[in-house]
């Protein structure tokens, strides 16, 4: 008995590997890279240096106070952001699942790349000029990109949602808003609500930064005592930072296991 040919090989995966290989090694060729630099004897000094000024942090009440409001600005920016997002996404995902043509599918896409492509920073550069210092500029500026994430991700769950079952319900003479809402929206709801919690914990991290730009909360902060050289004061600012980023991680990661359980 003849035995069943081979599946052909596909040399794909190995050219793609390989491509990316030569382009690791020539990114090191070409940016010339003197690690050896970091660990010389005066490069140590001054790093050791530049970080013994910020020890001890600043602990006088007033400024506490005055960092847990720039911590709450911080907070609302992301929070703010990532539902005005949340609103955009789910918008334009439709059209870009293609439920309402190819025509509108691309347009929708396109206009999505756009969102995503620009990083928080340059939205947040161009909204100042427009919306002047603030939180406000930063909270558009969030919304903006995270609406192209967003409203990629919904898109791409909704074209993997299983059709048979709105499909059903269209054949047993349901309304086409109706079948979309009791058939394909519960299977992606999970999906999307853990895309929403995990962009969340970015957005937190981009709203600390945003302030450097001139965007308000922590990163403003942070500019501002660094700028003067104030780094026990800019060393609050940081360790506030990082508690900020670490509740909220934790409070995502918890609603992720709840809602994937």
């Amino acid at each position: 008995m003849n035995r069943p040919l081979p599946p052909p090989r596909s040399w794909s995966t190995p050219l793609l590997l390989v491509l990316l290989l030569i382009l690791v090694i020539a990114s090191f060729a070409t940016l010339r890279l003197d690690l050896a630099a970091f660990f010389t004897p005066e490069a140590v000094g001054t790093t050791m240096e530049f970080l013994g000024g910020f020890a001890p942090p600043e602990t006088a009440t007033p400024f506490l106070m005055k960092t847990l409001n720039a911590a709450s600005e911080t907070l609302s920016m992301s929070a703010l952001g990532t539902l005005l997002a949340v609103f955009a996404g789910l918008v334009m995902a439709l059209p870009a699942a293609g439920r309402w043509g190819g025509s509108a599918r691309a347009a929708v896409r396109a206009v999505l790349n756009v969102l995503r492509s620009i990083p928080e920073l340059v939205w947040a550069a161009l909204l100042l000029v427009a919306a002047g210092l603030g939180p406000f500029a930063g909270t558009l500026a969030l919304a903006a990109h995270t609406s192209g994430v967003l409203g990629r991700l919904f898109a791409d769950a909704l074209e993997n949602a299983e059709p048979q079952p709105e499909a059903a319900l269209r054949t047993n003479g349901a309304p086409a808003l109706a079948a979309f809402f009791y058939a394909t929206l519960p299977q992606t709801l999970p999906q999307m609500l853990s895309y929403t919690l995990y962009r969340w914990e970015n957005n937190i991290r981009a709203a600390a930064v945003l302030g450097v730009v001139g965007a308000g909360g922590l990163g403003q902060m942070l500019k501002y005592h660094l700028s003067l050289f104030q780094m026990q004061s800019a060393a609050t600012v940081v360790l506030a930072m990082l508690l900020l980023v670490a509740l909220v991680d934790a409070v995502s990661f918890a609603l992720r296991r709840v809602l994937t359980r």
